[in-house]
């Protein structure tokens, strides 16, 4: 796949970051954060783009993605603050606090195009759930909320078993039932957040297909 992006690299104190954020903004994508549970609304073009938006992050260590989805069309439905996310590589170090601080500086940002390798996803993919179900595994998403942002702290397999959700989300979401008439079809959910100690309802984020209106230009392939 090929993105196109916008690139930053502003600075905070003697250290510089690289961040990136869609050039065109996922316009009928949205999220909302999980108090226990998160709800992801999107069109195909929103998950498909965020599936390569997945694949880039798992090989791209030393690079922040951030994907701003609160000033897109309002959805529907879904209850919970409307947040941005962001996609950090687990070795990177950033904090949730220090975020504000970098987002006000992302101005000027200069084109930049890369294309993802959808079969080195598929690989990786599939290395991670082939380890999944291990006792002693230990490869999840880490996430945090701050500054109306949902934050995901990954690795490189985790992130390609994210991409490939969303890839079959945007691919299978138009085929669902309902959808021709406005109805959101839940497609998948975020692979193994990591939860927090003391039980109670698992924090989930539930990644669901909706086509955007008027529903009259919406046909599901094959129709």
């Amino acid at each position: 796949m090929r993105l196109r992006l916008r690139q930053f690299r502003p600075r905070t104190g003697p250290h510089e970051h690289r961040v990136v954020q869609p050039r065109q903004p996922l316009r009928h994508t949205s999220l909302r954060a999980p108090k226990p549970i998160g709800l992801l609304l999107g069109d195909h073009d929103g998950l498909n783009r965020l599936a390569g938006l997945f694949s880039f992050a798992a090989y791209s260590r030393h690079t922040i993605v951030h994907v701003p989805l609160r000033d897109g069309v309002p959805p529907g439905e879904g209850v919970g603050e409307l947040v941005d996310l962001v996609l950090v590589h687990h070795t990177l170090g950033l904090r949730p606090s220090k975020w504000p601080e970098l987002r006000r500086k992302l101005v000027h940002g200069t084109p930049l195009t890369v294309r993802t390798d959808e079969a080195r996803t598929a690989r990786d993919a599939a290395s991670w759930r082939d380890h999944w179900e291990r006792a002693d595994f230990r490869d999840e998403l880490r996430h945090a909320t701050h500054a109306r942002t949902f934050f995901l702290f990954g690795s490189r397999d985790v992130f390609a078993e994210t991409a490939t959700s969303f890839a079959h989300a945007a691919g299978w979401g138009p085929r669902q039932k309902g959808v021709v008439k406005g109805y959101s079809a839940l497609m998948t959910a975020l692979p193994t957040l990591v939860q927090e100690p003391g039980g109670g309802h698992p924090i989930e984020v539930l990644v669901c297909f909706k086509p955007y209106p008027p529903y009259a230009h919406f046909k599901r392939p094959g129709y």
